[in-house]
C-alpha cells in the first residue's frame, strides 16, 4: 500500500522518510494519478481540518478514492465533540491521575507524535489518545478541578505547529513509525487485510488459541493478510478490509467501540455494531422474542417496584438475570422467597431493570451457530454435574464446565432449526449462536448470542477446517460485495 504524506506546502516537511511520498495536498485533490491511485494510505498534515477547507477535503476525498485517511472525516468531527472529549476523559480517568500525579500546577499540555511525547512516562497515555483520535500530531490541554485532571480539549496540529526543541524528536518518531508498517508493505502482497481481535488475557474467550490460528490459516488460503490485534491497535482499524471481533463482546466495552470505529471506516465487521446492541441486552431481547411470538421461558421485566408481583406470578425456583449477563455469569437461580429478595437486591444495585425467567431444568441446552440466516453447526452442551448451568463457579474460584457434543445439522429437530433461525433472523446476518431448551416436544429460545463460542475439539468437531472455512469465506464474500467485486 502507497503511503503518502499530504501537506499544503513541502517546504514545510523536511524530514526525510523512505518509502513515503510528499504531496502537495492541491496536487492530490487535482491530479488525476491520486484518483486513480488504488491503494493508499494518507497522511493529512494540512493546517486546518475546519469543514470545506483544504484539509477537509484531502480527509473526504481520500475515502472516496478508496484510500486510507488519517484522520478520517469521522476523527475530524470527534475533535469538536465535546460528549467524546468527557467520554474519553472518564475512560482514562484513571491513568490520566497516575500520569499527572507529580504535577503541580493547574493545568498541562501534552504534545503526541504519532503516540508519543517527549518525556517516556507519557507514553501510554500519549498512545491511548492517539487511539482514540488519529492524527499524526496532536495537543491535548488538561485542566485540574477539585483535585482531579480532566481533558479540556484535544486537537490536531500542523508541522509549522511543532516547537523547535521537538524536531528532532518528531523526525525519529516518524521515521520508526513508518518503517514498521514499510515493513508490513514488504510483506506477501495479499488481496485484502483482516484484523482478528482477541483479548490474551481473557478468562473465557470465544475462540481459544488454536480456533484463532484455524481462523488465521483459513483466511491466509483464500488471500488474507491476517493480524492479531489488541485494545491497542484501535488506532490501525483503517488499515484493514475486515474486522473479525474474538473476544467477549459488550456495550460499554472497547469492543462495541472497535465495531463501531470499523463500520463508520467501511470495513466489513463480524460482530456489527447493532447486533452487538441488540444480543448483550436481555430485556431487548425478552421484549424481542415476545413481540414476534418466538417460544420462550415465560419472562418477565422487572423493577424494584414489581419485584415482587413478578415472583407470585412465577413462582419458585425461578431465574433471575442481568441484562448483560454472558457465559452463565450474572444468571442466578431463586429457590425461594427469602433467596429471591437477596438476589434481587444485589442485582438491582447493577441494573435498574432485571430479567425474571420460569426455570426449565434440561440435561443439556441446543446452541445453533447460524451465519447469514443459515445453520453451520449445531452442539448440545451439558449442564456441569449436579448443577443447573452449563458453567458451575465453585467458592474456590474454578469454573467446571459440562460436557458438549457436536451434532449434524441433518440430525437436529426441525422444530429446533426453525425456531433458531426464525430468532436469528431478528437480530441480522451476521454470526449468531442461538440457545435454546427442548422438552416434552416444545422448544424455547434461551438467548441469542452475537459471540458464539467457536473452540477447537468443540463446535469443530465434525467440520473441522470447513468450519473456520464458512466464515472466513463469508467475510470474503461480503467485501467483495461491498467493494463490488464478483466472487471468484
Amino acid at each position: 500500500m502507497k503511503q503518502l504524506i499530504i501537506v499544503d506546502n513541502p517546504k514545510s516537511w523536511d524530514f526525510d522518510i523512505p518509502g513515503v511520498d510528499v504531496v502537495p495536498a492541491k496536487k492530490y485533490l487535482m491530479d488525476e494519478m491520486y484518483s486513480k491511485l488504488r491503494r493508499a494510505k494518507v497522511y493529512n498534515l494540512c493546517k486546518s481540518y475546519r469543514y470545506q477547507s483544504t484539509g477537509y477535503y484531502v480527509s473526504l476525498l481520500a475515502a472516496a478514492r478508496g484510500h486510507t485517511p488519517i484522520p478520517n472525516i469521522l476523527t475530524i468531527q470527534d475533535f469538536k465533540s465535546q460528549t467524546i472529549l468527557r467520554f474519553v476523559s472518564e475512560e482514562l480517568q484513571k491513568l490520566i491521575q497516575k500520569s499527572f500525579l507529580s504535577i503541580q500546577s493547574e493545568s498541562f499540555t501534552l504534545s503526541i507524535y504519532f503516540g508519543k511525547n517527549l518525556a517516556k512516562r507519557y507514553d501510554k497515555l500519549a498512545s491511548r489518545l492517539f487511539n482514540q483520535f488519529q492524527a499524526p500530531f496532536l495537543r491535548a490541554e488538561f485542566f485540574k478541578k477539585d483535585g482531579e485532571w480532566n481533558l479540556r480539549t484535544i486537537h490536531p496540529i500542523s508541522t509549522s505547529d511543532i516547537p523547535e526543541g521537538h524536531r528532532d524528536f518528531v523526525i525519529a518518531v516518524a521515521q520508526e513509525y513508518f518503517k514498521k508498517r514499510n515493513r508490513t508493505a514488504e510483506k506477501k502482497q495479499y488481496v485484502y487485510d483482516l484484523a482478528i481481535l482477541v483479548n490474551p488475557e481473557e478468562e473465557f474467550p470465544p475462540s481459544d488459541a488454536r480456533a484463532i490460528q484455524r481462523f488465521t490459516k483459513s483466511a491466509e488460503s483464500m488471500g488474507f493478510y491476517t493480524e492479531i490485534i489488541t485494545r491497542e491497535d484501535y488506532s490501525r482499524l483503517n488499515e484493514f478490509d475486515a474486522l473479525f471481533i474474538r473476544e467477549t463482546t459488550g456495550v460499554n466495552h472497547h469492543t462495541y467501540r472497535f465495531a463501531r470505529r470499523a463500520m463508520a471506516e467501511g470495513l466489513v465487521v463480524i460482530d456489527d455494531p447493532e447486533s452487538i446492541l441488540k444480543c448483550t441486552n436481555k430485556v431487548y431481547l425478552a421484549e424481542l422474542l415476545t413481540r414476534h411470538q418466538i417460544p420462550a421461558p415465560e419472562t418477565l421485566i422487572i423493577s424494584s417496584e414489581n419485584a415482587q408481583t413478578a415472583a407470585k406470578k412465577l413462582g419458585f425456583p425461578c431465574i433471575l438475570k442481568q441484562p448483560d449477563s454472558s457465559f452463565s455469569q450474572g444468571v442466578v437461580k431463586a429457590d425461594d422467597q427469602e433467596n429471591y429478595d437477596r438476589l434481587t437486591k444485589k442485582l438491582f444495585k447493577r441494573s435498574d431493570l432485571l430479567i425474571v425467567q420460569s426455570f426449565i431444568p434440561t440435561d443439556f441446552d441446543w446452541r445453533i451457530g447460524v451465519l447469514n440466516n443459515k445453520p453451520i453447526y449445531a452442539c448440545r452442551y451439558h449442564m456441569a454435574r449436579k448443577h443447573w448451568q452449563i458453567y458451575k463457579r465453585t467458592g474456590d474460584g474454578k469454573t467446571h464446565a459440562g460436557n458438549s457434543d457436536t451434532i449434524p445439522i441433518q440430525e437436529v429437530p426441525k422444530s429446533v432449526l426453525k425456531i433458531a433461525l426464525k430468532a436469528a433472523s431478528l437480530i441480522g446476518n451476521g454470526l449468531y449462536g442461538v440457545d435454546i431448551k427442548e422438552k416434552d416436544g416444545q422448544v424455547f429460545v434461551i438467548e441469542i448470542n452475537d459471540n458464539p463460542s467457536i473452540d477447537s475439539g468443540f463446535e469443530d468437531v465434525l467440520l473441522k477446517e470447513q468450519l473456520y472455512d464458512i466464515i472466513i469465506g463469508d467475510i470474503l464474500r461480503r467485501i467483495e460485495e461491498n467493494k463490488g467485486v464478483r466472487a471468484k
